[in-house]
């Protein structure tokens, strides 16, 4: 099987093996049987954060295929959601919004499944998981054995985890989430979302009107699904915003996204580097079929034909002209499979 036919780049070469796991118990056995065997492995689940190699994966490709939800929805006034790893992320949050289940709602729209958010600590319009997550249970391959891992074990910061950290050590097998209950959102934080809503920032909003101002959003970015929309055959935001000292800030263009954080450092916009290096939206590399997205600067897409080597090919362009142009590099946010950039 092509792993193109697993990833929302439609984009990888073949793999050796295929298994699929439809329960926990079948995620971990066909873990230890790779780990038994010395085979590589690699976990697919929603496949919307992958950038696979032309060339495929030499090993055992594991599909994380498992679903069930469990609900207490009165855990210290609030619900505990306790989700398995290959259930949809975007089927959760509409839940979420249906049941009254506060701190999700930012997040609606994005592909893939449970298991992948605590890695990337997944966030949008101003909420990330770490927010919500009260623990992960995974299977720890180092100590060959199921452990729960509370939040504070978990090492989250922007776009980072524990397990982001430790490649290859963790496999989550399911996510507990603590949520308030109530009809309205957790407070507003991202500007652009307030004003589509028509919020002060740090106000709050209908959980439902949230869902549907950030799905607007993203929709007019290339960054809700949509199998005829090549905007949207991309791994979602391809680079990661920097996070810069204070020094390194100072040296950035009068005009460049400043965003100070907690501890002094101040993040700017990969989106708007991009752009101001020369990037605009549609800028494809030679031959067109791999593309800046048309609708958003921070996409890499692909055009319907291209090969992985072609959506490599314009990731380097971009990254090396944001360098030339600023003296930052930016840090891609999808994990590379049998390729680099």
């Amino acid at each position: 099987m092509d792993l193109a036919q697993l990833t929302t780049l439609r984009l990888g070469g073949p793999a050796r093996d295929v298994v699929e796991a439809t329960t926990e118990q079948e995620l971990v056995d066909a873990v230890r049987a790779a780990d038994d065997a010395g085979v590589p492995l690699l976990l697919v689940a929603g496949g919307s954060n992958l950038v696979v190699g032309d060339a495929g994966f030499d090993g055992t490709v594991v599909l994380v295929r498992t679903t069930g939800r469990q609900v207490d929805a009165d855990a210290c006034s609030g619900a505990m959601v306790t989700v398995q790893a290959g259930e949809s992320w975007d089927a959760l949050v509409a839940l979420a919004v249906e049941s009254g289940w506060v701190g999700l709602e930012a997040l609606s729209g994005i592909p893939g499944s449970v298991g992948a958010t605590p890695i990337q600590n997944v966030g949008a319009y101003g909420q990330e998981v770490a927010q919500t997550i009260a623990s992960v249970r995974v299977y720890d391959r180092t100590e060959r054995r199921v452990r729960t891992l509370f939040a504070v074990d978990c090492g989250f910061g922007y776009r980072h985890s524990r397990f982001k950290a430790e490649p290859g050590r963790f496999v989550v097998l399911a996510v507990a989430f603590q949520l308030r209950l109530g009809d309205l959102s957790a407070p507003v934080a991202y500007a652009e979302l307030a004003t589509r809503l028509g919020v002060d920032v740090g106000d709050r909003a209908p959980l439902a009107d949230v869902r549907g101002a950030v799905l607007a959003l993203r929709g007019a970015k290339g960054m809700v699904l949509d199998a005829d929309d090549h905007d949207t055959w991309s791994a979602g935001s391809f680079f990661t915003n920097p996070v810069l000292d204070a020094d390194a800030a100072r040296r950035l263009p009068e005009e460049a996204p400043r965003f100070p954080q907690p501890d002094g450092t101040v993040k700017t916009s990969a989106a708007w580097l991009i752009q101001a290096a020369g990037f605009e939206r549609g800028h494809a590399a030679p031959g067109g079929r791999a593309a800046v997205s048309s609708k958003h600067t921070l996409a890499l897409t692909n055009r319907g034909d291209a090969t992985g080597e072609d959506l490599l090919a314009l990731a380097r362009e971009v990254r090396d002209g944001v360098r030339d142009a600023f003296g930052i590099t930016l840090v891609p946010e999808p994990v590379l499979v049998g390729c680099t950039i």
